[in-house]
């Protein structure tokens, strides 16, 4: 019979087409081209109905023996094609445990931190607390209340960072607004004192904000550690002490120190510290500039003006007051010759700290 000829070679070619199929994707093709709805199987199964009655059963037992061959033949493909795949797959995704491990370098305190718990650490040894204050301060805490006068240069738009007022208005080109970034953490100190009463023995570690260029010796934003003291009988020769052992401790006990004359509106007298240069022990070099010393801070005798503006009795209590920059201690103490290299996130740099 034609039909039962033609099942024939359906099932020859199916199953040379099986045979042939190399992946996953192109077996099932191969599927649905012979038993899908419209595969020529299918097709071809939809003649029983022209057939006699006698015919159909040889015919059907045929039909039947065919779709039985190919869907066989289909399964076992698939199997060994999916077998196939599988171990591509385990073999592209295999871990090579010969391999050494690939280490994640764990997270590291920045020198800048590390330098500003160093000097917490020195002088809550010596018995004071840190304080903290806003970063975006009034001018009366920043200048006034500092005993700046309203000409000084520091209070210029061209020297701080001033908040513009509500209006929209730039008020930090005309230099009139009262709300800037604090230009030191001085105002903790007046926040302090106007809280509390003395004795009082405080550090305040903090972000301060200067319209500097960032070179190889200033930033515009780096960190403060001011301290204060206010106490009955309090003498220069205790700050001149005070900042010796902070110095010692810090740079080691080999360094010299010296106290140099020098200004600043809120503490009379007034001076700036330096230390013997690491580098030449103080016989000069380029670290030092052939000075033999290197400037580390400034402090002096808290002004009686700034205890009137706090509300403090300059009769009965005296103090003193000092401030040094974390980024120029970390400079000094570790041989870094530009600050900036503190702020640009050079794992090169960070690393070796």
């Amino acid at each position: 019979m034609a039909l039962i000829d033609e099942l024939g070679r359906l099932r020859d070619d199916g199953l040379e087409a099986i045979a042939a199929s190399d992946d996953l994707t192109s077996l099932e093709a191969v599927r649905i081209a012979l038993l899908g709805k419209k595969g020529s199987l299918t097709a071809a199964l939809r003649g029983l109905g022209g057939l006699s009655a006698e015919e159909r059963p040889a015919v059907g037992k045929v039909s039947n023996e065919v779709r039985t061959s190919l869907e066989s033949a289909l399964a076992a493909r698939e199997g060994t094609l999916g077998s196939a795949a599988l171990r591509a797959r385990l073999a592209a995704e295999a871990v090579d445990i010969t391999l050494p491990g690939r280490r994640r370098a764990p997270g590291r305190e920045h020198l800048i931190a590390r330098v500003v718990r160093e000097v917490s650490d020195i002088f809550i040894g010596l018995g004071y607390t840190i304080a903290e204050g806003p970063e975006v301060e009034l001018d009366y805490y920043n200048f006034t209340a500092l005993n700046t006068p309203p000409d000084h240069p520091a209070r210029n738009a061209s020297d701080t960072f001033y908040v513009e007022d509500l209006s929209g208005e730039t008020a930090a080109v005309r230099g009139e607004s009262d709300v800037l970034l604090r230009t030191q953490t001085s105002p903790v100190q007046v926040r302090v004192m106007e809280n509390a009463t003395p004795p009082i023995y405080i550090l305040a570690p903090g972000r301060v904000y200067r319209r500097d260029v960032a070179d190889p010796s200033h930033l515009p934003q780096f960190t403060q550690i001011e301290g204060l003291v206010v106490d009955e009988g309090i003498t220069f020769g205790d700050l001149k002490g005070t900042l010796e052992h902070f110095a010692r401790e810090m740079f080691g006990p080999q360094r010299k120190v010296r106290l140099r004359p020098h200004f600043f509106p809120f503490t009379e007298p007034s001076a700036e510290v330096d230390v013997s240069c690491h580098l030449c022990d103080g016989v000069g070099c380029r670290m030092c500039k052939g000075s033999g010393w290197l400037e580390i801070l400034g402090c002096g005798v808290v002004d009686p003006n700034v205890f009137g503006f706090a509300g403090i009795d300059p009769e009965r209590y005296t103090g003193f007051a000092f401030g040094m920059g974390a980024e120029r201690i970390a400079a000094l103490k570790y041989g870094v010759p530009d600050l900036r290299h503190f702020v640009e996130s050079d794992m090169r740099f960070l690393r070796q700290f």
